[in-house]
């Protein structure tokens, strides 16, 4: 029943295992349990057609270490596209590319990195009403206090560039050149290019 890649061959399943396995939407997941106990989950990803022209493409795969819920989840592999999935920490493969966490200690972050080795670690601070996601951190409490951005430095020349850069693209702005692109206040309008320093 399983090959040697542990994969498994749906057609040596029963049918009712294989309509709820094929219901499942890409990141969501099927418990199976025996006498009630948790004994393995099933996730969904990108549905590839297996046709003969068909090309299957790198996806990009994010775990959340944040709790969100399965239609926050959707939400946001929706947004990201097709070349996205969105997996709970839980349900990602040690291979996955990206995990987006919250503000957090650095321990956490040790054992996101160690969990997930090749994977870029991502903090993020979010807020969303619609779908119950409330995930703030120093840098939004900052922003709310009336901060009017956040930069992050290696050392003093490159903090020096990205403050002159910084500067002079709030002139430009002033006077009138280019699209503001900017960290939202949590009670102002969504910025229809989203949450960008």
């Amino acid at each position: 029943m399983i090959d040697e890649r542990g994969h498994i061959d749906a057609t040596r399943l029963p049918e009712d295992v294989v309509a709820l396995i094929d219901a499942l939407g890409p990141g969501e997941s099927l418990v199976v349990t025996r006498e009630g106990s948790p004994i393995a989950t099933v996730t969904a990803g990108p549905r590839v057609d297996a046709g003969p022209e068909s090309a299957v493409h790198d996806v990009t795969v994010v775990a959340t270490a944040m709790k969100l819920s399965r239609s926050a989840r959707a939400a946001l592999s929706a947004a990201l596209g097709e070349d996205y999935i969105v997996l709970d920490l839980h349900a990602a493969p040690k291979t996955a590319d990206v995990v987006l966490a919250p503000a957090s200690s650095p321990q956490l972050i040790g054992l996101l990195r160690s969990m997930f080795p090749k994977a870029r670690v991502i903090v993020a601070e979010v807020e969303d009403d619609g779908l119950a996601v409330s995930y703030h951190g120093p840098v939004r409490r900052m922003l709310d206090a009336g901060a009017d951005g956040y930069l992050t430095s290696t050392t003093i020349p490159r903090l020096a560039r990205q403050l002159d850069h910084d500067v002079t693209r709030r002139r430009q702005l002033d006077a009138g050149g280019g699209t503001r692109i900017g960290i939202e206040s949590s009670a102002g309008a969504p910025d229809p290019l989203g949450d960008q320093l």
